[in-house]
């Protein structure tokens, strides 16, 4: 898989930690203040987009009064605690980042998270110092599935994008890394469970946990 490989680029939520099960919790309790329902579409509808542009959506789609910086900022706050105290890495990553590190190939994120939380997450997991670049979604254009995010953390990482290899858990993450020009692995996840045959089809490798990986 590492064959020919100069940078590793993770997605976060789902990838890197497990996560992805704050986000739901955090839709409900969001919603619940303007006394809306969860609708039963609202996580695929809003799959790979960047922070901005789900804040946009429910403005948008559920009407709320607050503002699209408003809710980035409630949203932050109601995860802040989560991400920094029940939010771990996925089984083998430290493992796979220090080994990455040692073989000298770079380390990036691109992720739809806020800037906040990513860099929360990786300080109070310890891991910070691996990476040579953080990219999210509000720093680049249009969010996954298109690619602009994988392109810019290649640029960040000054290498070529056909010699990058993505991790990604969801579908429109894979979709953006391939048609950045990259090799992409899918990583399992019980969030993204449903998706497991479409994963393996768009991705070049899909694994269980980075314990896996034949380096």
């Amino acid at each position: 898989m590492l064959k020919d490989i100069k940078a590793v680029i993770f997605d976060l939520d789902g990838t890197l930690v497990d996560s992805m099960w704050i986000w739901k919790d955090i839709d409900i309790e969001y919603l619940a203040k303007f006394s809306i329902p969860l609708p039963d579409n609202l996580q695929s509808e809003i799959e790979g987009m960047s922070f901005s542009e789900t804040a946009v959506y429910f403005k948008n789609r559920f009407q709320i009064s607050d503002s699209v910086e408003e809710m980035k900022d409630t949203w932050n706050k109601m995860a802040f605690e989560k991400y920094v105290t029940k939010v771990t890495l996925k089984p083998g990553v430290l493992q796979f980042l220090a080994y990455c590190k040692e073989s000298g190939i770079k380390l990036g994120i691109a992720t739809s998270n806020s800037t906040e939380l990513v860099h929360a997450v990786l300080k109070a997991r310890e891991i910070n110092s691996y990476f040579d670049c953080v990219v999210t979604g509000c720093e680049v254009e249009r969010g996954k599935p298109f690619p602009d995010i994988y392109l810019e953390a290649a640029k960040r990482l000054s290498i070529n994008p056909a010699g990058c290899l993505v991790f990604e858990d969801i579908t429109p993450g894979i979709m953006a890394g391939k048609s950045a020009g990259m090799m992409v692995c899918a990583v399992a996840d019980a969030y993204s469970e449903h998706q497991r045959e479409q994963k393996i089809d768009l991705a070049d490798y899909y694994i269980e946990d980075y314990k896996q990986i034949n380096k």
